[in-house]
């Protein structure tokens, strides 16, 4: 039995943080990576699993890959598996900060399997005045634990289960 043929969608533009995470999934799925907005709608029919990165910005996913998800066509995705993953300094917070991203995942039809959220170095307002948190972050012992985030994920999609249906 194969991987689920995966996409991940990633906003990652302060750090990297995010970025880094996204190549731990995508080595561990054989994922193709991408931002948003060099996505079209039409090209999720690939695709058998979905992830959705973005590093926290004042609170909520980066505005760019809420706005992709606000216009995915009204079609539903018919339970298209798909997992969020996101960093930031407080990442015991990463329920709250994905919540607008899973509730919109969730109007459009997604299932979501899954989610990952991990430290970031973090330089937001005034942790940047005393060189942020976290600066290491994400680490090898954070990119492991991506990595086998990934494939539990993997391990209950399988190929082609349920394709993204987009017109």
């Amino acid at each position: 039995m194969g991987m689920p043929r995966c996409l991940l969608l990633v906003e990652s533009v302060h750090h990297g943080n995010t970025a880094t995470v996204a190549r731990a999934i995508a080595d561990e799925l054989g994922a193709d990576v991408a931002v948003p907005e060099a996505v079209p709608y039409t090209s999720l029919a690939g695709y058998s699993l979905i992830g959705f990165g973005s590093g926290v910005y004042y609170g909520q996913v980066h505005p760019a890959l809420l706005d992709w998800v606000r216009g995915l066509p009204d079609t539903p995705m018919k339970n298209n598996p798909a997992f969020i993953f996101s960093t930031s300094g407080l990442p015991f917070l990463a329920k709250l900060w994905t919540a607008s991203l899973r509730r919109l995942l969730a109007q459009k039809g997604f299932d979501i399997r899954g989610e990952f959220a991990c430290r970031g170095f973090d330089t937001w307002g005034p942790l940047g005045l005393t060189g942020g948190i976290h600066k290491n972050h994400p680490d090898e012992r954070d990119l492991e634990h991506a990595r086998q985030f990934a494939a539990g994920i993997a391990r209950n999609v399988q190929p082609g289960e349920t394709v993204a249906r987009c017109a």
